[in-house]
């Protein structure tokens, strides 16, 4: 199971309509919204895998949908955004496989491929059926992508495609499998495996922006070594874990050159903008009461230190207060509170953890 790179745009959707400047964009500007990632993302993917262990219907579910189910509510419900633009909330494409009026509708407002426990490369989970890797998710697209050509036809599917959005929330599992192989440090430095990881993503951004120009939101990785797991590891005093931040550093610093690198490849007509996602957690833990948080360490599901010794299974304690915790699980996925403060500094117009555009000027562009 993934660690965090916490949370997804849908959280920040719940706020959506409060941000100044957007109310007379939305409904013009955004006609689908599709989603790449892990399981920071997963609607329901890995449901549909016959032998995966990271199913969302245990405790340990996806923010996706901790959030959308307010982490103990059987009912998801469309975030007040996509009602704006008039969306559903995105489906898993495959549950959409035996639905073909379902497929084809979603085609057009919006689908989500991915999968908890997927990377940007094909790691031995994924390989096994474990999780959908992005190059899978990728497949998929192009499935919808065609579904998408059949009912617009092909002028009108591009006009489309670049009046949506395309969320990408993957990485984490990338950066973790480096820390957790023994191997691979001692064939290639931390720098240049990092570097590599964001090599490989500009290869599947390219074949995306091949299929149309989409509007593009991407997050970096998260501070990975300050979960709940990483810090109980960490015996007497349950500090960070700073290689791993370290090694989080090193790939988002690689994933924002490679960004700007690309947009100047594709003579700017590559429209993105990028969520700091390490500082945003960064300033949190430094601080968290400061946004309404008391336990910034500490996962609300779980057993032992920090709850932090097992994951959040059906056996395990969960916390009195959830609106007090950052985090739901060792993992290091969000609570609804932690997320609805990541999505106030996400979503800001002045936002310092957003560049090069805040999200109402992607929206808007």
């Amino acid at each position: 199971m993934p660690a965090n790179t916490p949370f997804l745009i849908f959280v920040g959707l719940l706020l959506f309509d409060s941000i100044p400047g957007l109310e007379a964009v939305t409904l013009a500007s955004i006609q689908g919204v599709y989603v790449f990632g892990d399981s920071l993302a997963d609607a329901g993917n890995n449901n549909c895998l016959p032998i995966s262990v990271r199913k969302a219907i245990h405790l340990t579910a996806s923010t996706f949908l901790a959030i959308f189910r307010r982490e103990d509510s059987v009912t998801a419900k469309t975030p007040p955004m996509l009602s704006k633009f008039g969306l559903p909330l995105p489906p898993p494409y495959l549950s959409l496989l035996l639905r073909k009026n379902a497929r084809e509708a979603a085609a057009v407002t919006g689908v989500s491929f991915a999968s908890a426990g997927a990377g940007i490369f094909s790691s031995d989970d994924q390989t096994t059926g474990q999780a959908i890797p992005l190059s899978q998710q990728q497949d998929h697209w192009r499935s919808i992508h065609q579904e998408l050509t059949r009912k617009l036809g092909s002028s009108k599917a591009q006009i489309h495609i670049s009046k949506s959005l395309f969320v990408m929330i993957i990485g984490s599992n990338d950066v973790l499998d480096y820390y957790r192989n023994l191997e691979l440090p001692q064939q290639i430095n931390a720098q240049q495996y990092m570097q590599s990881i964001a090599d490989k993503y500009k290869e599947h951004l390219k074949k995306i922006h091949e299929t149309g120009t989409p509007r593009l939101l991407i997050f970096g990785v998260a501070q990975l070594g300050c979960t709940p797991e990483k810090r109980e590891k960490n015996w007497t005093i349950h500090e960070c874990n700073e290689e791993v931040n370290m090694f989080a550093s090193l790939y988002n610093e690689a994933l924002i050159k490679m960004l700007q690198q690309l947009k100047e490849e594709l003579l700017s007509s590559m429209i993105y903008t990028y969520f700091d996602i390490f500082k945003s957690m960064q300033d949190i833990n430094s601080n968290p009461a400061h946004y309404g948080l008391a336990d910034a360490t500490s996962a609300c599901c779980g057993r032992g230190k920090l709850n932090a010794e097992h994951p959040c299974l059906p056996t395990a304690r969960v916390c009195s207060d959830r609106t007090k915790y950052l985090f739901w699980d060792y993992y290091g996925h969000p609570t609804e509170a932690g997320s609805r403060v990541i999505a106030d500094l996400m979503f800001a117009e002045d936002s310092q953890y957003m560049f090069p555009l805040s999200l109402s000027q992607l929206v808007a562009s």
